[in-house]
């Protein structure tokens, strides 16, 4: 059985990616996601703000103090990331030592500025790609729609400029059209889009009456989301699509694939059962796959997107009203 893939232009042994998770920052994980299996692996994302924390910090040191020390409190401790920017570098250079898989790089960022130059310094430490995670959660009352999609374009160009290996596009579902934004990244130079980011939402500690930190992993109905969108997707614009969120199983990647993704994307899932996990996973496939006479999965991807559905109202709003309908309690 032939379950290679293509994602960004890169060869792959499997669909099943890891993405970016704490699972990546040590090596000997990422030894163990190659053995078990996986396709590539997304190493932990490295923030915007630690960039530019780290660029402000430098340039008070080496200009006699012209920022007030002050305004570098604004940004987190360094102790509260995962690694530093050249420590996350170095970290690139060591995946890369240690396997052969694909090892994908990420930056989390929400402005345009300075800090995309860093993809450059990526690329430089060998990422065979970077993925563009962009958590962007806006708040100004007076900030458009039309102005909130221009920063996503904006950020994309300014990467693009600076590095020459792939970037994939991670963002979140809060469009007025996920379909035009969609295209506009296509046409903006994305090479993938990963579907979808999933936002940390806050909650309220009512003992001590402060917010608090609430993460909460996904579950298999995560999937329907970025399962609708990339059937509607596939075939529209030119860059692959990835899936994320949601997938737990063999047969969660299997509708994934036959929605047009190109690969999915693992976290949550090896979260809980550990990095062996994803073998599980690639024997449900595999199972599956054999037990309706696939060959490969190239043959399945996409043939039940939205171009090729013999009802392409399944993917919008006639499909909401029968469901609705004939709901019975």
């Amino acid at each position: 059985m032939d379950i290679t893939t293509k994602y960004m232009g890169m060869n792959l042994r499997s669909p099943l990616v890891v993405s970016a998770s704490p699972l990546s920052e040590d090596i000997g994980n990422i030894k163990q996601i190659e053995d078990s299996g996986a396709g590539a692996v997304v190493l932990y994302s490295l923030f915007e703000e630690q960039i530019v924390s780290e660029q402000k910090d430098l340039f008070y040191h080496t200009s006699l103090g012209d920022i007030s020390p002050e305004a570098l409190t604004f940004f987190p401790e360094q102790d509260e990331y995962r690694l530093a920017p050249d420590e996350y570098l170095n970290h690139i250079r060591k995946a890369k030592e240690a396997v052969k898989i694909p090892v994908i790089a990420s930056i989390n960022g929400a402005t345009t500025g300075g800090w995309v130059n860093f993809a450059k310094k990526m690329q430089e430490a060998g990422a065979n790609a970077i993925e563009l995670n962009i958590y962007y959660i806006p708040t100004e009352l007076g900030l458009s729609g039309n102005d909130v999609e221009q920063t996503y374009i904006e950020i994309l160009k300014s990467v693009k400029s600076t590095v020459k290996i792939p970037i994939a596009v991670k963002l979140s579902p809060f469009f007025s059209n996920m379909a035009n934004m969609a295209h506009q990244l296509d046409i903006a130079g994305a090479d993938a889009l990963v579907l979808f980011n999933r936002f940390y939402q806050p909650d309220i500690d009512l003992e001590n009456l402060e917010v608090k930190q609430n993460i909460l992993l996904s579950h298999a109905s995560s999937a329907r989301l970025p399962l609708r969108w990339i059937a509607i997707m596939k075939g529209r614009i030119k860059a692959d699509l990835a899936a994320t969120s949601g997938i737990h199983s063999g047969t969660d990647a299997i509708k994934m694939l036959l929605a047009g993704a190109n690969v999915t994307m693992l976290c949550s899932i090896l979260l809980k059962n550990g990095i062996d996990y994803i073998k599980v996973i690639e024997k449900q496939m595999l199972d599956w796959l054999e037990s309706k006479e696939y060959e490969s999965v190239k043959q399945l991807i996409g043939s039940m997107c939205q171009l090729k559905n013999a009802d392409p109202s399944s993917f919008e709003r006639a499909q909401y009203m029968k469901a609705i309908s004939k709901y019975k309690f």
